[in-house]
């Protein structure tokens, strides 16, 4: 009975997830069908190898995010000269 609904006007997605600021799932709100961003940006079916993959992506985005927040300077207010 939920599947109608899709089928006579389409799926309504949300984002139930962001792996990384360009790559996140999408599940149906009637269906439940899931989709993800493949590396072409183009909506593909959510399989056990995709997230695998977004796993893994979300781990790396998250750690690199974290070194980033840690190396931030103590005073912002100072001038810091790189060569």
């Amino acid at each position: 009975m939920k599947h109608i609904h899709c089928k006579v006007f389409g799926h309504d997605f949300f984002t139930s997830r962001q792996v990384t600021y360009h790559v996140k799932e999408y599940t149906c709100k009637h269906c439940k069908k899931q989709l993800t961003t493949n590396g072409n940006g183009s909506l593909i079916e959510l399989t056990p190898k995709f997230k695998e993959i977004n796993d893994v992506l979300e781990r790396v985005h998250q750690k690199k995010n974290r070194i980033r927040i840690k190396s931030t300077p103590l005073n912002p207010d100072l001038l810091v000269f790189s060569h």
